[in-house]
């Protein structure tokens, strides 16, 4: 199955404590149904000093969120959009927006 959301999109997060807030795809976990937002559904976390490099104490980072509850930003509109597919003449499949029909792959 194709994905509808990939690595670099613009997303607007439609449901949760996060409504309204829009980001950039990190990455996305597949076969769990979840993406990494940044800005979006931050946690904080405890952890412990790992070497020289790294410190201990408390930590805000992203966890995953469900792709559900994400929709792509059209990037005419820049308004959130559903994502179609369309083959086009030379056999290569794509994403297409179905607000305006905007191709979403490069």
């Amino acid at each position: 199955m194709a994905a509808k959301i990939k690595k670099g999109d613009k997303v607007h997060v439609l449901t949760g404590s996060d409504k309204g807030k829009r980001g950039e795809v990190l990455r996305v976990f597949p076969d769990e149904g979840r993406a990494l937002v940044q800005g979006v559904r931050l946690v904080k976390r405890h952890q412990k000093p790992t070497g020289m490099s790294q410190p201990g104490g408390i930590i805000t980072k992203e966890a995953p969120i469900h792709l559900s509850n994400l929709a792509l930003i059209d990037p005419k509109s820049d308004k959130p959009a559903r994502v179609g597919f369309k083959t086009l003449e030379d056999g290569k499949k794509v994403r297409v927006s179905k607000a305006s029909g905007e191709v979403l792959d490069t």
